[in-house]
């Protein structure tokens, strides 16, 4: 079943103005900004990978690194997180959807120079709150750990990045909105709400007593099951399709997944084990149940849509990173459902479960969906492919490789650490020690994520770097293409 009067309309629209000049003109008023956005991703992404795989070592290897308190657990840990969430997914999603408004509304990007000082914003403010927590300067909150101070300027910069996403979407030629665009333009408000209700809440004027802990359940839930999936699966909607070269399977669907996103996903988050009153926590797992409707609905659809799978061309690796985010999303969510069950939860809470259901949710999903897009995206930013194909395939199967091994042992050693929770002969520090050996396995896949970034980070500042040599030379050869002609043909 073909999506009726849009996704259609999408594939076949974009690629019959893929040649035209009007697209070309769209990625041109695209490259700077866009440029600054993902070389920050990878940048960023690349430091949580290696305070990530240093903050595991510490796990079986206590003495490592002892003598130095910036790189303590407690600091390392949350400087990752933090990170990884603010430098790689939000500066990431920012620039596909600044992409994708252009693209699909057919326009220019309004306002780049706006964007690129966004851009600079977000890098600015997100050095300094990991440099804050490494200081020793943290709030506790997960997903809120970075000192007030730092707030104020990440949001200045998100804010100069969405006023140039709003007016390009505002400025659009083609005005049928597609699938994809709701998901982005609801993604693009909902940040900044929640942002701002948990720095006022949390940081600056903090509630008392309950409140407290309820609202960083909150935010936490919100950035990561609302706000990245929103962004996360409106990009699978638009390049499942346009690498695959099929009609998206049903815009149905994927609008059910829109709306269940909004109206149920952002009441999640809230444990059986967090200090909380037992109604919040029973609202919260009847809502987060109602995402088995979303799963079905975008597992549907992404096969649906993909078949036939190609197995030969340039989309094929892009693909490849948009697949295995889908099937990391399935994961990720399913995980999610039974963590939130009254019964499983007692098994679940307070174990590496919850750790290995995040990893896998914004490394496995977010994270590898939008490499697929970066890859996609960048090539036609400079106009010829100058990305390195072997470097971009050690980064696919390192990445992927890592987030198994990185994922399942600390899977299982969560479910261990649930059933001997419940025999009371054994102390924690027990417990403990008997997961040591699946750590042992995680740190591995850590470290494999670690160089997959690595290898992400290199290519594309070479790719920088032979765009900067390649528009140096298309510009010396226009300014001097008169200084070499016999003087009866100059201009």
């Amino acid at each position: 079943m073909n999506e009726p009067g849009s996704n259609s309309q999408t594939v076949s629209s974009v690629t019959r103005s893929s040649v035209g000049p009007e697209v070309a003109e769209a990625d041109a008023s695209c490259r700077t900004p866009l440029t600054a956005l993902f070389i920050g991703t990878a940048f960023w992404i690349f430091v949580s990978s290696v305070l990530a795989l240093v903050a595991s070592i510490h796990f079986h290897s206590p003495g490592f690194l002892a003598d130095s308190a910036w790189l303590g657990y407690g600091r390392l840990q949350p400087a990752s997180h933090e990170s990884l969430l603010y430098g790689c997914c939000l500066q990431a999603s920012l620039g596909i959807g600044l992409w994708l408004f252009a693209r699909l509304g057919r326009t220019t990007l309004s306002l780049p120079w706006l964007a690129t000082a966004g851009a600079g914003f977000l890098n600015v403010g997100v050095a300094i709150g990991v440099g804050g927590i490494l200081n020793g300067d943290r709030t506790g909150f997960p997903s809120v750990d970075m000192p007030g101070y730092a707030a104020p300027v990440l949001l200045i910069g998100y804010l100069l990045v969405g006023l140039s996403s709003a007016m390009t979407f505002h400025r659009r030629t083609e005005h049928t909105l597609f699938a994809t665009q709701w998901f982005l333009l609801a993604a693009l408000f909902w940040f900044p709400w929640i942002y701002t209700t948990g720095q006022l809440f949390l940081v600056q004027f903090p509630a008392r007593g309950v409140a407290q802990a309820v609202i960083a359940c909150w935010y936490a839930n919100n950035f990561q099951n609302v706000y990245l999936w929103l962004t996360g699966l409106g990009a699978v909607f638009y390049f499942i399709p346009k690498l695959t070269g099929n009609d998206l399977h049903s815009r149905y669907l994927a609008l059910l997944t829109f709306w269940i996103i909004l109206l149920f996903a952002s009441w999640g988050g809230i444990s059986a084990s967090a200090p909380a009153p037992a109604w919040m926590a029973a609202l919260s797992m009847a809502a987060t149940a109602v995402n088995l409707v979303t799963l079905a609905a975008v597992g549907l659809s992404a096969y649906r849509t993909a078949q036939p799978v190609p197995r030969h061309g340039p989309s094929v690796l892009p693909l490849r990173f948009v697949l295995f985010g889908v099937v990391a999303f399935l994961g990720a969510g399913l995980m999610q459902i039974v963590g939130a069950l009254p019964y499983l939860s007692e098994f679940t809470d307070l174990t590496w479960f919850g750790a290995a259901r995040e990893q896998l949710n914004v490394l496995g999903f977010f994270a590898m969906v939008a490499f697929g897009a970066i890859y996609f995206i960048v090539p036609r930013l400079a106009g010829f492919d100058c990305l390195c194909p072997k470097g971009a395939r050690a980064h696919f199967w390192l990445s992927a490789v890592g987030i198994v091994l990185a994922v399942l042992p600390a899977l299982v050693a969560g479910l261990v650490e649930g059933l001997r929770m419940r025999n009371p002969d054994l102390g924690f520090v027990a417990i403990s020690q008997g997961t040591l050996h699946l750590l042992r396995v995680s740190t591995l896949g850590l470290c494999l994520i670690a160089l997959g970034q690595g290898f992400f980070l290199i290519n594309l500042v070479l790719h920088v770097i032979r765009s900067w040599r390649q528009c140096a030379v298309t510009t010396y050869s226009t300014v001097t293409a008169d200084l070499f002609k016999p003087a009866g043909v100059k201009s």
